[in-house]
């Protein structure tokens, strides 16, 4: 018996690998992200491969990706909020060129929401702790 819940939207595995490819070639000749990611990816197939398993979780609900993108991003010491729309600009691209129109829009609104949260906690890292947060 399946106890999953129902993907968030239409789209395949296949298609989040497809999705997930083209967006890290294109990061790696990204002129403001191509150094960030260089210094901390050593081994893209395998990057790429726990990035995948990352959204398929959350979009299809399917087990695989374990880890904290929250930690992670605050961990690299080098990642800042002003990173993140650049970050959303080349992942939009990439979903509008691969995928259907309405499975491309719906998968940017939940990187948006995601890339929100991560901005928000990557913004907040040093950040004295009576200090207001920024919001936006």
């Amino acid at each position: 018996m399946n106890t999953l819940p129902p993907p968030r939207f239409a789209v395949t595995e296949d298609e989040i690998e497809r999705v997930v490819a083209r967006f890290y070639a294109r990061v790696r000749a990204h002129p403001e992200l191509a150094p960030i990611f260089a210094a901390h990816v050593e081994d893209w197939a395998h990057h790429e491969a726990k990035i995948a398993r990352f959204w398929k979780g959350s979009i299809l609900h399917t087990k695989g990706y374990e880890g904290s993108p929250m930690i992670a991003h605050r961990r690299a010491g080098d990642v800042e909020g002003g990173h993140f729309p650049l970050w959303l600009e080349t992942f939009d691209a990439v979903l509008h060129e691969t995928l259907a129109p309405e499975v491309a829009q719906a998968w940017s609104a939940l990187a948006h929401r995601i890339g929100k949260g991560l901005r928000m906690g990557v913004e907040d890292v040093g950040r004295a702790p009576d200090a207001a947060p920024t919001l936006r």
